[in-house]
């Protein structure tokens, strides 16, 4: 189908798409419809006859304008997400538990206990589930500095499931394998919390930061760490999920990481998201699951139906569409969840492993139980009977619908104007200025519209169409939703685009969608004003 436009006149707030016989898309907006309702009470209330019945129900299917006609699901990533097993995370955290600890300075030589039989046992898992996966380990010297108290080997864990249409777009699922012990807290310290807790210090040490030997360094990497929720919750949710997600094919290609040397200082995802960013690497998404196992927060408070998602505090930046796309997807799929979005990079004051990544210019997000055990968090108590291994099995399998639903769908269009191009978007072979920035396609049509173009991030074979979404300027989330169709333009009629964020997204022939890309303004630069003197 020829690229067009379609020309959509706002009626009040309400916005219609065209009729289209495709079975994904009748949805035009997110706010749910009670026409279907009004018109039961109304059938009942009146006893009007079984004929009247059926044209009041014929109404309510074909309203097709309104949203109360949800989206499919597709039933290879339900598949998917019914496959995920609590009983295989659980057999996971058992073994990963085995170890004793796996303090990223711990002994690597001994074949059962420490670090190194830990990474050989994932990588050997990883090796163990399908042919498919290509599993290597991700290896670096690094220099002592920091908590890294002596120069040491650190290995990511990595296995690869190349995409058969798109294989240079990499979808990333990641945990940290590594853990910690910090020893006991001082008595009458502080309550348990984050950042209260630290090494003894060395005697005649002060009340200045701790000085430790390294014998003392050493001995205290030996302390056992077993990191049932910090972060083995993490780490057996992406190698359940590579097991499970290996035995299907998907357009692009999915990466599952288990990262080391987090606990002192995001250091194994550091180095990865820079060697990435160096080589242009293409990663469209990273979720990082870190401390996803509980269920009971030390004051008490209980919930297994929530998942804290953290992106970053930048309106419309790519991390926040990406934790706007795994609450859709994830309670598509997990409708007994709550995908919460938290717009900040982290916990206040605190970090993870999508972190880098994000600094990297890529979308990542962190997932994370909204109810941490402060108290077990970096201590021999952080074992597997006080978590909650069904929990686990509810955020791998958000997981799982976020990263499948992503793996299958075309990239997102691109919305920024070529070089050389006019201000409605077309190449006129002319320059927009040096130094300028380029800006999204997004006008004013006639002078009171909203007029938009986007254009495929390549081939659009795949792609069935693309849809508008809209929304008001303090809404977290797209309110309204508009099918446009298989065009690059859409004009919608007397709609201001001074007061609502835009956005686009494509769908695929199999009705997934891409992340939504946001017709994000740049600011206003600063000028410099010359007088005379």
């Amino acid at each position: 189908m020829a690229a067009g436009t379609i020309t959509l006149r706002a009626s009040g707030a309400r916005l219609a798409p065209p009729h289209q016989p495709a079975p994904y898309y009748k949805v035009a907006m997110r706010e749910r419809s009670h026409f279907a309702t009004r018109i039961g009470i109304f059938c009942f209330l009146m006893q009007i006859s079984r004929r009247c019945l059926a044209f009041a129900a014929c109404l309510c299917l074909t309203a097709g304008f309104t949203a109360a006609d949800e989206k499919t699901l597709n039933p290879q990533v339900q598949k998917i997400v019914d496959e995920v097993s609590e009983a295989r995370i659980r057999a996971i955290l058992e073994k990963l538990v085995s170890f004793g600890t796996r303090n990223t300075m711990s002994n690597q030589d001994d074949p059962a206990r420490g670090i190194g039989a830990a990474r050989q046992w994932i990588l050997n898992e990883f090796k163990s589930y399908s042919p498919r996966l290509e599993v290597r380990f991700d290896k670096y010297r690094v220099k002592k500095q920091g908590r890294i108290f002596k120069d040491v080997d650190l290995y990511n864990v990595i296995a690869v499931l190349p995409g058969k249409k798109l294989p240079e777009t990499q979808i990333f699922v990641s945990g940290h394998y590594d853990s910690l012990n910090l020893g006991n807290r001082p008595a009458g310290g502080a309550p348990a919390g984050p950042g209260t807790d630290a090494p003894a210090a060395a005697p005649g040490a002060g009340n200045g930061p701790p000085t430790l030997s390294l014998e003392q360094q050493e001995k205290n990497a030996e302390l056992p760490a077993p990191g049932a929720c910090d972060d083995g919750s993490g780490t057996a949710a992406v190698m359940e999920l590579a097991r499970v997600m290996s035995e299907y094919e998907f357009d692009k290609t999915l990466v599952f990481v288990a990262f080391a040397g987090e606990e002192q200082g995001l250091i194994g995802a550091t180095l990865l998201a820079a060697k990435a960013h160096k080589e242009n690497q293409v990663i469209e998404a990273v979720l990082n699951n870190d401390i996803i196992g509980t269920e009971v927060a030390g004051n008490g408070r209980t919930g297994n139906s929530t998942v804290s998602v953290y992106s970053d505090e930048s309106m419309d930046s790519p991390s926040q569409q990406l934790s706007r796309y795994v609450r859709e997807i994830g309670e598509r799929y997990m409708p007994s969840m709550k995908v919460d979005t938290v717009f900040m990079q982290d916990r206040l004051g605190r970090g993870g492993d999508h972190s880098p990544f994000q600094m990297e210019g890529y979308a990542a997000v962190r997932l994370s139980t909204p109810n941490e055990i402060y108290a077990n968090q970096h201590h021999a108590t952080d074992l597997l009977e006080n978590m909650s291994v069904p929990y686990t099995t509810k955020v791998a399998k958000i997981n799982a619908a976020a990263a499948a639903s992503l793996a299958m769908a075309p990239k997102p269009p691109v919305i920024l104007r070529q070089p050389g191009a006019g201000r409605a978007g077309a190449n006129t072979g002319t320059a927009t200025g040096a130094g300028r920035r380029p800006t999204p396609m997004i006008s004013r049509g006639s002078g009171y519209d909203a007029a938009l173009q986007w254009r495929a991030a390549g081939p659009d074979d795949g792609i069935k169409g693309y849809a508008v979404v809209m929304r008001s300027t303090t809404a977290p989330y797209w309110e309204r939703e508009i099918y446009a169709g298989k065009t690059t333009q859409l004009t919608l009629k007397d709609v201001s685009i001074d007061d609502a964020k835009f956005g686009v997204k494509a769908i695929g022939l199999d009705g997934s969608e891409s992340l939504v890309t946001p017709y994000a303004y740049p600011p206003r630069q600063k000028t410099e004003i010359e007088t005379v003197q």
